[in-house]
C-alpha cells in the first residue's frame, strides 16, 4: 500500500561548501573544456625530480579510459546538479525531497558535479601534455534528458530516466565477505527500469512519487561512486609514472570522499521519517528493522577478507580485481544498469576500445 502522507522533513546540520557558488544557476556545460588546458593543469613528467616517471603505452591507456569514465560521470552527475542542485529561488519538488534525506543534498550534488568535471578536465590535459590524444565523446551527446523546468534541452551521454540500480553495494560493504573471493551479494531494493531523475514537470506533483525518485537517485549515487572508487584502485595496481601514481591515487581518493557521503545519504532514504516510502511497485522501506547487513547509519566498510582468506579481515574498498573492478568490467556494469540507453553502436566501439587498451596495460620496470 502506498503511503498517503508526504514524507518528512530531516533536520541533519550539515556543513556546506560553495553555497551560491558556480553551480548558483544550476547550469553547468562540460564541453569545450580542453582548449589550452594543458599548460593550465599539467606538469610535464620531465619537471618532476621525485622519482621514476616514465610515461608509458599502458599509462596513457588507463587515463584515457579513466577520462572516458569521468566524462560519462560528469554528463550524468550534470543532469542531476541541473535539477536537483544548488540553484536560485526558491526549491522544486526534486530538490526539496532530495533535501529530506539531508538538508545539504542539493549541495553535496553540485560539489559531486564540480568535482567529476575536474577529474575529466585533468585528465584530458594531463595526457595532452604527455604528446597524448585525450578524449572525446562530443560526437555521442545524441540522448535526449528530463523535460522538466530547470533541465537544459541538449543532448546527453547518458541515460537516467530508465536505470537498473544495481544496490548490492549496500549489502557488500556491510559484509565481512568480498567480491573478490567469489561472494556475491543481494539487491538491498530491487530498483528496475526507473528514473532517478522528474522526467517532466508531471513528476514532481505527488510528494510520494518525487519522494521515491530521489531515493531512486540516492542509490544511484552510492552504486556510480562506489564504482569508481574500486576503478581507480583497480588501474592504479598497472600504472608505471610515479606522476600518474599520484592522479590515480589523488582522483580515485576523491571518488572514495564521494562513496561515504552517498552511503549516508542513501541509508536516509531507508529510515524514518523519510521510509517507509512507496509509489507504483517501487518501495524503501524502514531498514532500521532488517538487521545488520541493512543498517542504514553504518556507513563505513565492514572489515572483511583481503588478500587471502586466512589474514586478519581489514576494511577495504572492494571489489579491486580486474575480474570485477577493471575497465572492461566497469562498461559492463554500467551498460547493465541501462545508463546508456538509447546510445550508439559507435559509443560502445568506442568505450570497449579504450577500456581493452587499459586492461591489457601492465606495470613496467
Amino acid at each position: 500500500m502506498e503511503n498517503s502522507a508526504a514524507p518528512g522533513q530531516r533536520s541533519t546540520a550539515r556543513r556546506s561548501f560553495l553555497k551560491g557558488g558556480v553551480f548558483a544557476s544550476g547550469a553547468l556545460v562540460t564541453s569545450g573544456l580542453f582548449g589550452g588546458a594543458a599548460s593550465a593543469f599539467a606538469r610535464p613528467a620531465d619537471e618532476d625530480d621525485r622519482g621514476d616517471n616514465e610515461f608509458t603505452d599502458g599509462d596513457a591507456a588507463i587515463l584515457r579510459f579513466l577520462a572516458a569514465a569521468e566524462l560519462i560521470e560528469a554528463d550524468l552527475w550534470t543532469q542531476y546538479a541541473e535539477l536537483g542542485g544548488n540553484t536560485n529561488g526558491s526549491p522544486n519538488p526534486y530538490q526539496k525531497a532530495l533535501q529530506n534525506l539531508d538538508g545539504d543534498g542539493s549541495q553535496y550534488i553540485t560539489s559531486n558535479t564540480l568535482d567529476e568535471v575536474s577529474h575529466a578536465a585533468f585528465l584530458n590535459a594531463y595526457l595532452e601534455s604527455q604528446g597524448a590524444e585525450p578524449v572525446d565523446l562530443e560526437g555521442f551527446r545524441n540522448l535526449q534528458g528530463s523535460r522538466a523546468t530547470g533541465a537544459k534541452n541538449i543532448g546527453r551521454l547518458t541515460n537516467l530516466m530508465n536505470l537498473n540500480v544495481d544496490t548490492s553495494w549496500y549489502i557488500r560493504y556491510r559484509s565481512t565477505t568480498n567480491p573478490d573471493f567469489g561472494a556475491t551479494f543481494p539487491q538491498a531494493i530491487t530498483i528496475s527500469n526507473r528514473t532517478a531523475i522528474p522526467r517532466t514537470d508531471a513528476d514532481m506533483g505527488n510528494a510520494n512519487h518525487i519522494q521515491v525518485i530521489a531515493n531512486t537517485a540516492a542509490f544511484h549515487f552510492g552504486t556510480i561512486e562506489q564504482g569508481g572508487s574500486s576503478l581507480y584502485a583497480s588501474l592504479s595496481r598497472k600504472v608505471t609514472s610515479e606522476q600518474v601514481l599520484e592522479i590515480t591515487l589523488g582522483i580515485g581518493g576523491d571518488e572514495v570522499a564521494h562513496f561515504l557521503e552517498w552511503v549516508d545519504f542513501a541509508g536516509n532514504g531507508v529510515q524514518p521519517p523519510v521510509a517507509p516510502v512507496s509509489f507504483q511497485g517501487l518501495t524503501f522501506p524502514d531498514f532500521t528493522k532488517k538487521g545488520p547487513l541493512f543498517q542504514p547509519n553504518l556507513i563505513f566498510p565492514v572489515p572483511s577478507e583481503f588478500i587471502h582468506p586466512k589474514l586478519p579481515h581489514c576494511a577495504v574498498i572492494r571489489p579491486l580485481t580486474d575480474k570485477f573492478a577493471g575497465a572492461r568490467a566497469t562498461v559492463a556494469f554500467l551498460t547493465n544498469m541501462n545508463l546508456f540507453a538509447g546510445q550508439s553502436k559507435q559509443f560502445f566501439a568506442e568505450l570497449h576500445r579504450l577500456a581493452d587498451a587499459a586492461d591489457a596495460a601492465h606495470r613496467q620496470g
